[in-house]
């Protein structure tokens, strides 16, 4: 605000994540660790940028595959992930009056250091096989979508929408 003047989009895009086993292994401190980062955080940072976005502003929230299908070793995570698509579905249908756009882009696997941090080199060198085009992502190949959703030439008329980019996937949940 001091340099610009004023807040056009606001890009959630924060996480943590740590594979478990099962529930048994999920502890509750890993459970409020991953809540805080990946759904209090857009919560908050929504709330503090709320005041200085206008009319033909955006929120562009990132979200997960996981948020749809659910994954069994990311109980949290896909929790929070599920939890984000709401917020944006929810935030978009309580701003439209404003004019301020809401919506979600929820990648399969990206080649991030989120994923590969908690696994096995074995594993990591699998990561993203299981997608029609046998790869993951690079997040080069994400960025035009919040892209897209940032512009207000090119998506004036979206709001709440979660844009899944599955890698030739062409079901979610």
């Amino acid at each position: 605000m001091k340099k610009f003047g004023k807040l056009d989009i606001l890009v959630n895009n924060a996480a943590f994540q740590q594979h478990q086993d099962g529930l048994d292994e999920l502890s509750e401190d890993q459970w409020d660790r991953t809540f805080k980062t990946n759904i209090y955080g857009y919560f908050y940072m929504t709330k503090a940028a709320l005041p200085h976005l206008r009319e033909g502003s955006a929120i562009v929230n990132t979200g997960s595959i996981t948020g749809l299908e659910g994954s069994k070793e990311l109980l949290d995570y896909a929790s929070t992930k599920g939890a984000i698509h709401a917020f944006t579905k929810s935030l978009a249908q309580n701003l439209v009056e404003r004019g301020v756009r809401v919506n979600c882009v929820a990648p399969g696997p990206v080649w991030t250091p989120l994923n590969p941090s908690d696994k096995q080199p074995e594993d990591v060198a699998e990561f993203g096989a299981d997608t029609p085009m046998k790869r993951p992502a690079q997040p080069e190949e994400i960025a035009p979508a919040f892209v897209y959703f940032a512009s207000e030439a090119d998506s004036s008329y979206v709001t709440g929408e979660v844009l899944t980019l599955l890698g030739g996937e062409t079901t979610a949940g």
